[in-house]
């Protein structure tokens, strides 16, 4: 006996799906991928990047929007939940549906134990494909670290680390300076380990 194939979902099938589910589900080639609970430490940094991101924008031109806002990458297919995306200018939403928007400028995405492999690696290709991403941020929910990637004129990404209570996060695209100070407040480190 041979295991039946699953068949694949076609996007207005998934979106279909995903606005009556209770719960998020990311989208690739035809499969839904649902998506896990975040920690205490997560929802922490992340409601404070959405603050601190949202103060600094208030009456520009440019937007946060947090972990809801669902994100489509035309060129490869996939449309996932970013953490935390700016967008500069008037949004812009998929055709097909008026709640996707396609053109983030900034991506930030909290790193997790089950997600840090996937966000550093195969999702980051995907959000290389978007056009309209100048920077990416991974953020540590178990340090104080952050690393930017910039997306440079020849389509390469450079990287800088932000390591450190003292240290501030800067963005390019974005005239934004965040101390990690304030990005991790009401996160308890765990101890390091002896030396």
């Amino acid at each position: 006996m041979t295991a039946q194939r699953k068949p694949k979902l076609t996007v207005a099938e998934y979106l279909a799906i995903e606005r009556r589910a209770e719960f998020k589900s990311e989208f690739y080639d035809g499969e839904m991928f649902a998506m896990a609970g975040a920690s205490r430490h997560h929802n922490i940094v992340n409601e404070n990047l959405s603050t601190e991101i949202g103060t600094r924008l208030k009456g520009g031109r440019c937007r946060t929007l947090s972990r809801d806002q669902r994100v489509r990458i035309e060129r490869s297919g996939l449309y996932c939940y970013p953490d935390l995306v700016i967008v500069c200018g008037p949004p812009e939403y998929a055709a097909e549906d008026p709640d996707t928007l396609i053109n983030p400028q900034v991506v930030v995405e909290v790193l997790s134990d089950s997600t840090e492999r996937y966000d550093r690696t195969t999702k980051f290709r995907h959000y290389q494909q978007l056009t309209s991403v100048q920077e990416y941020v991974l953020v540590a929910q178990d340090e104080p670290l952050c690393e930017r990637y910039s997306r440079q004129a020849d389509g390469s990404w450079t990287v800088v680390s932000f390591v450190g209570l003292e240290a501030t996060l800067e963005l390019k695209s974005v005239p934004i300076r965040i101390p990690l100070a304030e990005i991790f407040t009401g996160v308890t480190f765990p101890d390091p380990p002896p030396r």
